[in-house]
């Protein structure tokens, strides 16, 4: 009895001993399937992922306009476009100004009689203040 058992044994243990040691391992015919139907299976959990980031990102840009609607604020693009067209565009006094023919304020113009600002301050006045400035 003892030695049918010890030959059963062994032969179990040989058996392991063959795949422990990388020999003939058996195969097991759907593998192949078991292993693309896996591979599918991520291809469509990382597409899930991929539209579940789509929408999120969409969302957040919506409230981000919102925001930006809200307090008048500009998108960071838009803010960097009108930098570099304010950079690019002529400056004043700068020697790549596109030329006059005559500057702004150099006598040409009709010159109604400018008032002061003592003038100005005193439109607003009550009456007899103004008489007792006008004196």
């Amino acid at each position: 009895m003892r030695w049918v058992f010890c030959v059963l044994l062994n032969a179990g243990a040989t058996k392991d001993m063959g795949k422990m040691l990388g020999g003939d391992e058996e195969k097991d015919p759907d593998a192949q399937k078991k292993e693309d139907e896996r591979q599918e299976a991520l291809r469509q959990q990382e597409d899930e992922r991929k539209q579940k980031h789509i929408r999120m990102e969409a969302e957040r840009e919506k409230v981000r306009q919102q925001i930006r609607d809200k307090y008048g604020l500009k998108k960071k693009e838009e803010k960097e476009a009108e930098e570099k067209a304010a950079m690019e565009a002529p400056i004043e006094g700068s020697l790549t100004r596109p030329k006059k023919a005559i500057p702004a304020g150099c006598g040409d113009e009709d010159e109604d009689e400018e008032e002061s600002i003592l003038d100005t301050v005193l439109k607003y006045l009550p009456g007899p203040l103004q008489d007792m400035f006008k004196k």
